[in-house]
């Protein structure tokens, strides 16, 4: 039994590191965030950053429809409103394989 257990561990797939966040600027309504992920094409790619507030509220996602396998980093921009008086958001990364990442980057709007 103990080697059934070491080779069921051995078999579970190692999940890849979540997309990084290259860069983030904001301007006239809309960010515009760069991310570096090691996409292999279909059956692993980063697919989506969203913009959350300290408490999680998610402000607005974009979805990334596609690998960028050859564009690495790579930008992509969406109009996401920021409520009044806010000054820091953050961003989330997501990957079609493992999903959302837990951690976040932060971003200062001032």
């Amino acid at each position: 039994m103990k080697y059934l257990s070491f080779l069921l561990l051995a078999a579970t797939p190692a999940f890849a590191d979540a997309p990084v966040v290259e860069a983030v600027t904001y301007s006239g309504g809309s960010f515009s965030v760069s991310l570096s992920h090691p996409d292999t094409g279909w059956d692993h790619y980063a697919d989506g950053w969203r913009v959350e507030l300290a408490d999680g509220t998610i402000l607005g996602t974009r979805v990334l429809a596609h690998p960028h396998v050859n564009e690495q980093p790579f930008t992509r921009s969406s109009q996401i409103i920021v409520p009044e008086g806010v000054d820091e958001v953050f961003v989330r990364t997501s990957n079609n394989v493992d999903g959302w990442a837990d951690e976040t980057t932060p971003f200062a709007l001032n």
